[in-house]
């Protein structure tokens, strides 16, 4: 939408219904919690425009997939629409705080903002474990118990890093 008068064009972005997108993605979550594909968990990714680029939930359960996480869900299917990796301008909802994968993968996409329905905490409440991965990343991952992290064939993985930027790939 946009206002012209004889001098300049001025844009006037719509505000998106943020009530609307989380309904939207609390549905999501529903349908496919009840259908057992997944947990609570839905998102929406919504473009600079107010547009709403996808809705998608939890599907860890049914696609046998550790990472099909609300978030990482709706921002595939948001990059694939936008025909880019780069989802800058772009808004995440999501009806639970990200866990750190999802804030990994967030991060990569360039999404600047996230309006988030239950914290922390209430994952916890029911049982989801993102505590433990913060804490673990918080005391330097050197917790053997939870993962071992383990440094090999450098030299040879140095030399593909130089082959990628000697041929002026792009980088993301």
């Amino acid at each position: 939408m946009y206002c012209q008068d004889e001098k300049e064009v001025i844009i006037i972005a719509r505000k998106p219904d943020e009530t609307k997108i989380m309904r939207q993605a609390i549905e999501k979550a529903r349908e496919t919690m009840n259908e057992d594909l997944g947990g609570p968990f839905g998102a929406a990714v919504v473009d600079a425009e107010g547009n709403i680029l996808a809705v998608a939930s939890n599907t860890v359960l049914g696609d046998n997939d550790p990472t099909a996480h609300a978030e990482v869900n709706a921002i595939r299917a948001a990059a694939k629409k936008k025909g880019s990796y780069d989802l800058s301008g772009c808004t995440l909802y999501t009806t639970a705080h990200p866990c750190p994968m999802c804030l990994g993968a967030i991060i990569w996409a360039n999404i600047k903002h996230i309006r988030y329905g239950c914290r922390p905490e209430d994952a916890d409440s029911i049982g989801f474990r993102d505590d433990f991965i913060y804490d673990f990343i918080k005391g330097d991952m050197k917790d053997k118990e939870i993962l071992t992290i383990d440094e090999g064939e450098r030299d040879a993985c140095l030399r593909l890093f130089k082959e990628y930027k000697d041929k002026g790939k792009v980088i993301y």
